[in-house]
């Protein structure tokens, strides 16, 4: 162990192997305020988040979020993709709710092209019933690992359970269980397949057996509610300065879901209501993702309702120029191309080949301009800002990810509670990296 003396402060680096030497040293110090770093390779940070604590005994004086450990140079990659090659790196961002990040990009290259119109009401229709199932799944995760990092090892593991659930209807839907590059310009990669309203229902029924489970073992335990309540507290005027949204916002008694308030994809014929909450704690925010699963499984009900009146309605845009890819099916060596359509590009048509070619080695080209669309995903407001310069590839794609946002109130929750509470502060927050660095 060595000792520096500087202008104001003792530094102290210790190597290991060497506490008594370091309790020895500071037997004399009156200050007992020490830095500590909990994080990035910590298992209650919500990832590779590092938290630059500053304390007094065990209360937290100063809190800084790290962050940049999960940088994958997404943005920046896609600009040497065409537009739909996008939706399989924009997927990989927040890989929690992957379907928002991929119908944000998606709803903004259809801004740019001026085809929103255009896009198959049953496409619509299959976006929100995927995006309210991702919904379901992302809270899941929050509670369990909210209630893992509290030591609540039971909401965990139920928690993973109904996620399972989730994971594979995604995986018999979309053929992945996460990274789905479902979403694309203009509709939908493929239609789903055949006994999907069955087995979406099956899902919906079990779930409203076992989201009553949750409140059961949560709602009113006096050491949850103990751990909770009060606990990384925020009002909505914090919430207004710092420009942050979803649950931590609605925590606060503001009703503000851009479902409702900037409606996309059919969202305002689907009869839900807006979650709120009054405490402006981590209580609330608990509370609030557990009943929008419900209104999520209220959505999906009617979705699926819908999607029994558009049996073989199209899920593409009928502009070929655009559509792509071609129709899907399923053979002894995989997915790929129908065979209807091989035979149309390699026995009928020239035209129909060299444009085949040209849109999936080159793309479609989109008109110069710029887009902002922004959706409500699990964590609040997801936007995408689309410029073209008129090529085959975006110049330039931003995300304003809820998740970097909402990861500016680390401090303000955390600052003169307990070290405890900060790991109470976070999961309420629910940060997920790869959505902040991207």
């Amino acid at each position: 162990m060595t000792a520096t003396d500087a202008e104001d402060a003792r530094t102290f680096t210790v190597t290991g192997q060497d506490w008594d030497d370091l309790t020895d040293a500071l037997k004399d110090v009156k200050d007992e305020r020490i830095v500590v770093n909990m994080g990035p390779q910590h298992p209650s940070t919500h990832g590779v988040l590092r938290l630059i604590l500053e304390l007094e005994g065990e209360t937290v004086t100063e809190a800084r979020a790290g962050i940049g450990y999960l940088h994958t140079g997404i943005e920046k990659n896609m600009e040497y993709r065409s537009w739909t090659q996008g939706t399989t790196f924009v997927t990989r961002m927040d890989y929690l709710s992957p379907i928002f990040n991929e119908t944000a990009y998606v709803l903004g290259v259809e801004k740019l092209l001026g085809i929103g119109a255009e896009v198959p009401e049953k496409a619509d229709v299959i976006r929100v019933l995927l995006m309210e199932l991702n919904r379901i799944s992302s809270h899941l995760v929050a509670i369990a690992t909210g209630g893992m990092e509290l030591g609540a090892l039971t909401v965990m593991t139920i928690g993973f359970r109904e996620r399972e659930l989730c994971l594979d209807l995604f995986e018999f839907i979309t053929g992945l269980r996460m990274n789905h590059a479902y979403i694309r310009p203009g509709g939908i990669a493929q239609d789903v397949p055949d006994d999907t309203v069955a087995r979406v229902t099956e899902f919906i029924e079990l779930m409203k057996k076992r989201l009553e489970e949750y409140a059961a073992l949560c709602n009113a335990n006096p050491i949850f509610k103990g751990r909770l309540e009060q606990v990384g507290y925020l009002d909505l005027e914090g919430c207004l300065a710092l420009g942050l949204t979803g649950p931590i916002l609605r925590s606060t008694g503001y009703p503000w879901d851009l479902r409702k308030a900037q409606p996309y994809c059919g969202y305002e014929d689907y009869d839900f209501e807006v979650i709120t909450w009054d405490t402006c704690d981590s209580y609330g925010r608990f509370r609030i993702r557990l009943a929008e699963m419900w209104e999520s499984l209220r959505i999906m009900e009617q979705a699926l309702k819908r999607l029994k009146d558009l049996d073989g309605a199209p899920v593409m845009v009928a502009d070929k120029k655009i559509a792509w890819p071609s129709q899907l099916s399923v053979g002894p060596d995989g997915q790929g191309n129908s065979l209807d359509h091989i035979r149309h590009i390699m026995g009928e048509s020239m035209e129909a080949l060299i444009h085949h070619f040209k849109l999936v080695t080159e793309g479609f080209r989109v008109p110069a301009g710029q887009a902002y669309v922004a959706i409500e995903s699990p964590r609040g407001e997801l936007g995408a800002h689309v410029v073209s310069d008129g090529g085959t590839k975006p110049y330039r794609v931003h995300f304003r990810d809820p998740s970097f946002t909402n990861l500016q109130a680390t401090s303000v929750m955390s600052e003169g509670g307990m070290v405890a509470d900060v790991i109470v502060a976070i999961a309420s927050i629910d940060p997920v990296m790869g959505g902040v660095d991207r």
